[in-house]
């Protein structure tokens, strides 16, 4: 079930926080603090968040770390995205 529909010619809004307590941990919400879908104990992990910017979203935006048609659909289908610290490379 989409939450949210996004043409393409039509940016979809996103707000994005940062955990305070994990380095490059980020989350998107389609509204500013708005949480409730958000599952509690995943919210918890990120500790307290900090605002970072509003920023809308096409499918041919350029992310540094993440693909935008990905990110929408999260936020189409659950209202949210996370978007994980870089994997460290093994040695």
């Amino acid at each position: 079930m989409n939450l949210f529909i996004q043409l393409p010619f039509n940016p979809m809004q996103s707000f994005i926080y940062k955990s305070l307590k994990k380095d490059y941990l980020y989350l998107y919400l389609v509204n500013r603090d708005d949480f409730s879908k958000v599952p509690e104990e995943l919210l918890n992990n990120f500790g307290k968040l900090e605002f970072v910017m509003e920023l809308a979203l096409t499918e041919d935006k350029k992310l540094a770390k993440e693909d935008a048609k990905k990110v929408i659909e999260s936020l189409n289908t659950k209202g949210f995205f996370i978007q994980l610290p870089p994997q460290k490379e093994m040695q």
